[in-house]
């Protein structure tokens, strides 16, 4: 692993900021830069223009033992054949000659010169051109100052200044900045290590804003939803067929231990109920799989009435005696399959309990302004009631988690998967209603509403 994956994000988000900040610097130095050469390029000209007309008046006898006359800060000197200063500047007369150097012909000749005739410690720009004066070769020399690449101190003070300055500012302002962006994140990693398998149900809390956090927490509660989902089918699936395995077991030890006591047929009856038992209790586990998944049902038009004739023409041999009063025309969307499962469920269940029988109801009931928002057309209402001994107010909800059967239950069918209602409840809401326990004068009352069918009413 390199350096740079070993920094935090914290470090990268500041030391990115801090680059940042040093560019002005950079940028106003570079300018500094570009000044000073273009101001001494400027000078360069300049000199050698003043030079070339002083040279004019050299050739012309005009310079010969008399001060140059020129305001010039910089300044300027008229050297003869001999390196005698003839003429010069108010600011270096009395001085040598400014440099030693001569042009290269005609041409001009230019170089920095340090000390000598100019101040210590400092530098200046000297340009040389030939005059031709009494038949002798002489040289003016011009100089200006050097321009430093900073150009003023105070200046490059400020630049400094305000460079420190700045990038101090903007590492500050980025570390802050990353660590109160970072802190969300710490917060939302302290909770997922909060989730383990002692509290598989803990979720990360959902913030109110609308960014990538946000959308990073839905995500990671969709995936512990789907490891729950995960972790529940199996311990489902081993709940549910344990106790089929376990009698299968029973029955095949019986056998080769007490081989005198039972017979093949009886061992063969034992493990085909038993593997019944499982084969109902896996398909009920892949339903229930799906219904978490979500996995979406088809969507028709179903009319209910039709579907519970269907259902009661299946059970022409119950025992038990079924009637009802049904409201033909009553329109429901949802899924054909799922909604005749969760019928034969409910009918399953009041088979299991009824002592002699069964009534179902059929009907549509108005939506006021008090009633559940999910039935905006009204609802679909359908009542399965059976004459046994009902089911305790408190152990309504019950009934509805998984695997849990009451001891009536367990009497009545022992063959009983414990997901018959589970199953239908989860139908119902994935068809947008609902399916409760309700009051009843005798036995138990399973209520299921749907939403209508917005054209419901125009069906009779």
């Amino acid at each position: 692993m390199n350096a740079r994956h070993r920094l935090s994000v914290t470090t990268r988000i500041t030391l990115f900021t801090s680059v940042v900040a040093t560019l002005p610097a950079v940028v106003a130095t570079l300018l500094m830069f570009v000044v000073s050469h273009l101001a001494t390029s400027y000078l360069a000209r300049q000199n050698m223009a003043i030079g070339g007309r002083v040279a004019a008046r050299v050739e012309q006898g005009q310079f010969e033992n008399r001060p140059v006359n020129l305001n010039l800060s910089h300044g300027l000197q008229v050297v003869d054949a001999h390196g005698r200063v003839a003429a010069s500047t108010p600011k270096l007369r009395g001085k040598p000659a400014m440099a030693t150097f001569i042009p290269d012909g005609n041409r001009a000749t230019a170089s920095i010169m340090c000390g000598g005739a100019f101040p210590p410690g400092s530098c200046y720009y000297v340009v040389a051109q030939r005059a031709r004066h009494a038949g002798e070769n002489w040289v003016v020399y011009s100089a200006s100052p050097v321009i430093p690449p900073w150009i003023d101190p105070l200046l490059a003070a400020l630049v400094a200044g305000g460079a420190v300055l700045l990038a101090s500012a903007a590492t500050y302002v980025g570390y802050r900045f990353a660590t109160a962006s970072l802190n969300p994140v710490k917060a939302l990693r302290a909770e997922l290590d909060e989730i383990n398998p002692a509290r598989p149900g803990r979720r990360v809390s959902i913030p109110s804003s609308d960014d990538e956090l946000h959308d990073l927490a839905v995500s990671v509660n969709k995936f512990q939803t789907a490891t729950d989902l995960q972790r529940q089918f199996v311990f489902d699936a081993s709940h549910g067929l344990r106790s089929p395995m376990a009698t299968m077991r029973a029955a095949v030890l019986d056998a080769l231990y007490a081989p005198t006591k039972t017979t093949a047929i009886e061992v063969g009856f034992t493990v085909l109920d038993s593997l019944d038992r499982m084969q109902a209790i896996t398909h009920d586990l892949l339903t229930l799989a799906s219904l978490d998944a979500e996995v979406p049902g088809a969507r028709h038009r179903i009319n209910l009435a039709d579907l519970v004739i269907a259902e009661n023409r299946i059970r022409r041999a119950s025992v038990k005696k079924i009637e009802g009063s049904l409201d033909h025309g009553v329109m429901v969307i949802g899924d054909p399959l799922r909604l005749g499962r969760l019928l034969s469920n409910l009918l399953d269940n009041a088979e299991r309990h009824a002592k002699s029988r069964i009534t179902i109801t059929l009907r549509r009931e108005p939506t006021n302004e008090n009633d559940d928002q999910r039935f905006p057309d009204g609802a679909a209402v359908l009542e399965v009631l059976d004459d046994g001994a009902g089911i305790d107010p408190d152990k309504r909800e019950l009934v509805f988690q998984r695997f849990i059967r009451l001891d009536a239950a367990h009497n009545k069918d022992a063959a009983g998967t414990g997901l018959g209602l589970p199953i239908a409840r989860q139908f119902a809401e994935a068809s947008g209603g609902t399916l409760r326990i309700e009051d009843s004068a005798r036995g138990a009352r399973l209520v299921l509403r749907l939403p209508l069918c917005p054209a419901a009413t125009n069906f009779s």
